[in-house]
């Protein structure tokens, strides 16, 4: 029988994607005020705070069953990338169904842990069903650009909203994977650290007609060719190798972190989720130089995306600068921690019995997450994060490759799926 937080969370997620929160284009208040009126109706008290004007985020605080324990976070992020209708099927921020699936910007990244979040709640305040213990919910602004007007934003001025908090749960955690006949469940319990670089190369400006030795363009670009072409040694760290064995057992055979090319055609999409977890990477994503065809300027720029295994920052940092240009300099832009978790404990037990609950035959298994979520600002507060926004997703649907990508989506039954673990969840937490 469909509860009715199941049959309530597709509309939700529809209505908060129609909800165009592009960031930085949009700001997020539109939706920040969505959720609060959603969570007043219910009669919880929640408060909006903006970093600066249209910057909104949510928190509110569930009683629970038992007030002397420390409080859970559950925090979810209301910004999305942008996207472009012209790219589409359908319209990115129409909320669409279609063949069995919720469409739009969001539907994955991460509206539909919001939804999923809000039908819970919604429904066990209205049947007086507390939570085990207090749960602190936050809907989030900017997690999209690092977090600074949102997450951040919060730990640095309004931390006295998580106190008694000291664990948390979000998003990129809990969705299946359908492999060689078993299905898994990655929870995230690590991240890679974040180093966003500036790179500016220097020289002697001059006549485009005329040699020129010291042309800092063609500095930046020989060092934005060695970093992007650099290949960085394999690390595989306690998490990773867990769910490298967890892999090798779907499949019958061991995987070789050194040769995972070998094993990437019965992986499939997997290859993606794993070949970015066992290395160090950095990705130049911008350039900037110039201002004129015949003139060479005096400085030119680069931006690069770095991200670092737990662990590895001082060997990442080492090695981009043995990769710099003599003329060429960084500055880091933005830097935020790795993150690494471990695989056991009472939040931990709960998520799986939540999750095999649901679903007898999955495995719940741990990962390390190739990007970085909201988690990273709140560990500043000493709360331990882990990625639980449990999906059973269609078996063809490339769940990594959603992330920002043209066509977002996700099929209904995996946010119903995701609703009823969720409320398992909230009893054994």
């Amino acid at each position: 029988m469909t509860t009715t937080a199941e049959a309530e969370v597709v509309d939700l997620c529809a209505e908060l994607i129609r909800i165009d929160t592009s960031n930085p284009i949009k700001p997020e208040r539109p939706a920040a005020e969505y959720v609060a009126a959603k969570l007043a109706e219910v009669g919880l008290t929640p408060t909006i705070l903006e970093s600066e004007p249209g910057r909104a985020s949510v928190v509110a605080r569930m009683p629970g069953a038992d007030p002397g324990r420390p409080a859970l976070l559950i925090h979810g992020h209301l910004d999305v990338v942008p996207a472009d209708p012209a790219d589409w099927q359908v319209h990115p921020f129409s909320g669409e169904i279609k063949d069995g699936y919720l469409w739009g910007r969001g539907a994955i990244d991460m509206k539909d842990m919001d939804a999923m979040v809000l039908a819970v709640v919604r429904d066990r305040m209205r049947t007086r069903r507390p939570p085990a213990r207090d749960v602190v919910l936050a809907f989030v602004a900017d997690e999209e650009a690092g977090g600074g007007k949102g997450a951040r934003f919060l730990v640095d001025n309004h931390r006295d909203l998580f106190d008694g908090c000291t664990e948390s749960i979000s998003e990129v955690g809990g969705f299946s994977i359908d492999l060689n006949g078993t299905r898994l469940y990655p929870v995230q319990t690590a991240q890679r650290g974040m180093t966003w670089l500036k790179l500016t190369a220097t020289g002697r400006a001059g006549h485009g007609s005329l040699v020129n030795d010291a042309n800092p363009v063609t500095a930046l670009a020989e060092t934005v060719a060695r970093i992007g072409t650099y290949d960085w040694p394999v690390r595989v760290t306690p998490c990773t190798r867990e769910f490298l064995t967890a892999l090798g057992a779907a499949l019958g055979e061991p995987i070789d972190p050194d040769n995972l090319s070998a094993l990437a055609p019965r992986l499939g999409s997997v290859t993606a989720l794993v070949a970015s977890t066992l290395r160090n990477t950095a990705n130049p994503t911008m350039l900037e130089a110039g201002y004129k065809v015949n003139v060479v300027p005096q400085t030119a720029n680069a931006y690069i995306d770095g991200r670092y295994l737990p662990g590895y920052r001082e060997e990442f940092l080492t090695t981009i600068e043995k990769l710099l240009h003599p003329r060429v300099r960084y500055e880091i832009v933005h830097d935020d921690v790795a993150l690494e978790n471990p695989w056991s404990g009472p939040l931990v037990d709960a998520m799986v019995t939540a999750l095999t609950a649901e679903d007898p035959d999955g495995k719940p298994i741990p990962y390390c997450l190739f990007g970085g979520t909201d988690d990273k600002s709140f560990s500043r507060l000493g709360i331990t994060g882990y990625g639980f926004s449990p999906l059973r997703l269609a078996p063809d649907l490339d769940f990594a490759g959603m992330f920002h990508a043209v066509d977002e989506r996700v099929n209904i039954a995996a946010l119903q799926f995701g609703v009823r673990v969720l409320d398992r969840f909230l009893d054994l937490c």
